[in-house]
């Protein structure tokens, strides 16, 4: 491919990602705030959960 081409196809496709994201509308700061402090409480107490006692070995 000549450079100019690909220079031509790369602008285009550059205003293209320019223009969708413009249009995008990111997720309000406030509720992805309060959606990583409630992860971060789920994985706190899923970490701080003690697995069951296991059995203690029995002999004949």
């Amino acid at each position: 491919m000549h450079s100019d081409i690909h220079h031509m196809v790369h602008t285009y496709r550059a205003t293209e990602l320019r223009r969708g994201a413009a249009e995008f509308s990111p997720v309000r700061p406030a509720l992805r705030h309060r959606m990583g402090w409630t992860m971060v409480e789920l994985g706190l107490r899923l970490a701080q959960c003690t697995p069951p006692p296991a059995r203690a070995a029995r002999t004949a």
